[in-house]
């Protein structure tokens, strides 16, 4: 069984048990939180699709930890003009366990 669901404006595709990287949230680490922007929820028999979210489901997650991934450089760069600019940039993240995919709708 697998879901999608939508965090932080991109779209992940979990399943049970899985740790997954995503964008920053604001809630301490250790604590439970659940997803109910749910898009689609599959298992072996069927596929259900919201319009555009399932109703009623939900996926329950618990926050491992918060950090940062490596910097990139971003380098702004016009020959002949004498500019150049350059800036580094470190996206923050945190790593979710997801613990349990609910699916209430129609069932």
């Amino acid at each position: 069984m697998y879901a999608v669901f939508i965090s932080g404006g991109k779209q992940y595709r979990v399943k049970k048990n899985q740790i997954i990287k995503l964008e920053k949230l604001n809630n301490s680490p250790g604590s439970i939180i659940e997803f109910d922007k749910i898009l689609m929820i599959a298992d072996e028999n069927e596929i259900k699709i919201g319009k555009p979210f399932l109703h009623g489901s939900k996926i329950k997650a618990h926050i491992e930890n918060h950090g940062r991934l490596k910097k990139i450089k971003v380098i702004k760069f016009n020959r002949r003009k004498h500019y150049k600019k350059q800036q580094g940039h470190r996206q923050h993240f945190t790593n979710v366990k997801i613990l349990d995919i609910n699916n209430f709708n129609g069932k």
